[in-house]
């Protein structure tokens, strides 16, 4: 009789391992695989969280693309980037072929990484890595099971893929777009986690204010541009400006030219910039409008806040797919000219936003992955 070893992973608990990639563009992606692998290792002190860079893994020369190119373009070569997304969006054997390519020459290097961290789960906070892990998944290469964390409300074509286990949402409308790419039996869930906690529970206008020495009465206006500190920022400003009495918040990431530009203007103490910053709660809770450049999770924020927002200054590419899906669904207003920002900035302080009263009560992204994890 052959001799049989007992399974001891059946007697002893089994430490989950999670792999989340992320990539260092803005800071759309970093700060939710941050926060989630935060609220992992909350959940179950024991677990191995590893957050890797998706571009880095995927090699350097999709790195020099997806990174230093992108930032670039996106700068200074505006029509490139539209042509670019036209393409990869809209022309479907142009984004097949992409899909395919993007797979050939990255998936080595995340099947590479899959191998020596051994995950239960792994997490894509970033559509360049989620559209090859699912593909991966699909082609049976990769056993592990795949999540999709999607932050943008629209233009969702790879943020979603039929190979992936399960996609977590942060607005309930992007369901239908999810499941009209993924397929109609797509596990979908709107989760809370990937904003910081402090937006389950706002804190109020008044104390928001007090906290960042801003005037308590008046109208605050807050200007950004995301991480990069992109789109027509100093316009907005100047619009925002015009706006009697108003207080104006330029929240400039990590772009510093922008920022000195910005202090160059002569605004009787009513411009305040700020850097990149953790207490964007803060800063959203203080503001009546929110004038923002790049879509993604910081409208959303806003919208916890009480706090409406403006997209104005870069609406290309998936910009606009979001923008349309704003303006369809009610969730923020579009501006596409200072004129028109400047009717939208009236009729925001007029009507005062009601807050958010459902997302603290959302299922939270960590337990669905430990959950996913087994």
């Amino acid at each position: 009789m052959p001799h049989s070893t007992p399974d001891t992973r059946a007697s002893v608990a089994r430490v989950p391992r999670v792999l989340i990639f992320t990539a260092d563009i803005g800071a759309g992606h970093d700060l939710p695989a941050e926060l989630l692998a935060r609220d992992i290792t909350a959940r179950d002190p024991g677990a191995e969280v590893t957050v890797a860079d998706g571009l880095a893994a995927m090699g350097r020369f999709l790195r020099a693309i997806g990174r230093s190119g992108a930032e670039s373009i996106l700068q200074h070569a505006r029509p490139l980037f539209e042509f670019q997304y036209w393409l990869l969006s809209r022309v479907a054997p142009t984004r097949r072929l992409a899909g395919r390519l993007l797979t050939l020459v990255g998936g080595p290097g995340l099947l590479a990484l899959i191998e020596r961290t051994q995950p239960d789960v792994i997490v894509s906070t970033y559509p360049g890595t989620t559209e090859v892990l699912g593909r991966l998944r699909a082609a049976g290469r990769l056993r592990v099971p795949c999540v999709a964390a999607i932050t943008d409300l629209a233009a969702l074509r790879f943020w979603a893929h039929p190979g992936i286990d399960l996609h977590l949402i942060t607005h309930g409308e992007s369901a239908a777009e999810v499941r009209a790419i993924a397929g109609a039996r797509a596990d979908v869930r709107r989760v809370r986690g990937f904003s910081r906690v402090q937006f389950e529970a706002p804190p109020a206008r008044a104390d928001a204010r007090h906290a960042l020495g801003l005037p308590a009465r008046g109208p605050v206006i807050a200007v950004s541009g995301g991480g990069w500190g992109i789109g027509d920022i100093e316009q907005a400003a100047r619009t925002a400006l015009a706006v009697p009495d108003a207080t104006v918040v330029c929240l400039c990431g990590t772009n510093g030219r922008l920022r000195a530009r910005l202090d160059a203007i002569a605004a009787d103490g009513r411009l305040r910039t700020e850097g990149f910053t953790d207490r964007m709660c803060y800063w959203l809770a203080a503001a009546d409008v929110l004038v923002h450049s790049t879509a993604g999770l910081t409208v959303l924020e806003a919208e916890l806040c009480g706090t409406w927002a403006i997209s104005y200054g870069w609406g290309v590419a998936h910009i606009r797919i979001n923008n349309a899906a704003y303006r369809r669904f009610g969730l923020a207003d579009v501006a596409t000219s200072p004129a028109q920002l400047a009717a939208a900035l009236r009729r925001a302080l007029e009507a005062p936003r009601p807050r958010d009263g459902v997302y603290a009560a959302l299922p939270a992204a960590a337990d669905a992955v430990l959950e996913l994890a087994g």
